[in-house]
């Protein structure tokens, strides 16, 4: 043994000073042999000598692989605080911080997970906000031109020169934004080179004062964008849109998410391919299965229809024939017959009332509702209304939306590459 190791040693030492052993077939009482890349006897040796930059480029390519995977390992988990926006930035939507830039500019962006591209107010926006993300400031802010392969994947793109331009509608609003890109932070998590419409001009008041961070499953969202630091896996948990502080969190990536927890299929409709769809079989009130047609609730690829789970909506719409089942059957359950309506909110209350749980029915899962999750009250609390609606007459009445009031104080797990949706109570207000 002491022998082996002298040899090591010498062996070590040898190459260290650039003098090679020779090459020779005896094995000096092991079947040991450590050889140099580039010694003469190395079975890696190079077939041809390489030049001193071939050497230093491929040493550099290896690291910047070695840095990528090493990245994949530390970075599969970040937990970014959320609150209600409806507080902090007078919007019905949840909030997260961003940091935007070299230097970093904070911005409290809308979380959206049925828009693919972030869209950041910039400076010079037309019917933006005045909080807006100076992109002159920054150091990294780098404007995309038509030739990107990012400007193919944006609606409707235009060229103004060599910059790409695309312009959308969002909600009721119509946006013109620059393709761009620019350093995102989110929590701890640098994400260099992060694309996003930089808002040039709006109209309407739909966009979020600060922006959105789109967590939609399109190419240019944060799921895809950020595939080899969060595996396309986040969960979320929403406090009470009355809470004061971040006291929600979004957290990225397959590491920390619940164990224990129930799930359901995610569904793919290539007709709105951004969007999260679950099957949606059935629904409970009190004990009641209420009767809705199972084709009114179906998931159907051809026309669009089905039920999809969106953070960027308040208040769950149900079809029609649904939403009548549920509320006739809500209303005998609370046994009070002076029904009032307020808004579009059809079943509302002026004296107090026990609400029947809502359980919705999702293969593989249910998820019942208690009254937090049911009940909106006036400012005043003297007037009470089931927070649920009737999906609009249009182009969208064959979709529900489980909104996110509903989704307010769950764990609501989305694991893409395993194709499903979990959700699980969990108090975070």
């Amino acid at each position: 043994m002491k022998t082996h190791l002298v040899s090591l040693v010498f062996l070590f030492f040898s190459l260290a000073e650039g003098l090679h052993p020779k090459c020779d077939t005896q094995d000096h009482g092991s079947n040991l042999q450590v050889f140099h890349i580039y010694s003469p006897c190395s079975p890696f040796k190079p077939s041809k000598p390489l030049s001193w930059e071939e050497d230093l480029l491929q040493t550099q390519a290896k690291d910047q692989a070695r840095l990528q995977y090493l990245s994949s390992l530390v970075a599969k988990k970040s937990v970014v605080p959320i609150a209600s926006g409806r507080q902090i930035v007078q919007s019905p939507t949840y909030i997260v911080r961003a940091k935007i830039g070299t230097p970093p500019q904070t911005m409290l962006m809308a979380m959206d997970t049925s828009n693919d591209a972030a869209l950041l107010p910039c400076s010079g926006c037309l019917g933006c906000s005045s909080s807006v993300f100076d992109n002159a400031k920054s150091t990294t802010f780098k404007a995309l031109g038509c030739q990107a392969g990012q400007c193919k994947q944006v609606p409707n793109p235009t060229c103004d020169g060599s910059a790409c331009i695309f312009n959308m509608t969002y909600g009721g609003s119509s946006i013109a934004a620059n393709l761009s890109q620019d350093t995102i932070t989110l929590a701890t998590d640098p994400v260099p080179s992060y694309t996003f419409g930089c808002l040039q001009k709006t109209t309407g008041n739909s966009v979020p004062p600060q922006g959105l961070l789109g967590l939609g499953r399109g190419p240019l969202s944060l799921l895809s964008q950020t595939q080899n630091w969060y595996q396309s896996t986040f969960s979320y948990c929403l406090p009470s849109f009355r809470s004061l502080n971040f006291s929600g969190s979004l957290r990225l990536g397959p590491v920390g998410q619940p164990l224990r927890i129930k799930y359901t299929p995610l569904l793919k409709n290539p007709r709105r391919p951004s969007l999260y769809f679950v099957n949606l079989i059935g629904i409970r009130v009190g004990r009641k299965i209420v009767d809705v047609p199972p084709s009114d609730l179906a998931f159907n690829p051809t026309t669009g229809s089905g039920t999809i789970i969106d953070s960027g909506t308040v208040f769950t719409r149900l079809v029609a024939t649904a939403y009548v089942a549920v509320r006739d059957e809500f209303r005998r359950r609370v046994r009070v017959t002076n029904v009032t309506s307020l808004g579009g909110f059809d079943t509302c209350y002026t004296v107090p009332i026990v609400a029947p749980t809502i359980t919705f029915m999702f293969a593989g899962m249910n998820v019942t509702l208690p009254q937090d999750n049911l009940l909106i009250h006036s400012t005043a609390g003297s007037i009470t209304c089931l927070a649920m609606a009737s999906a609009p007459e249009n182009v969208n009445s064959v979709l529900n939306v489980i909104a996110n009031m509903q989704q307010q104080n769950h764990r609501v797990l989305f694991d893409v590459p395993n194709s499903r949706l979990g959700v699980a109570r969990e108090l975070c207000t």
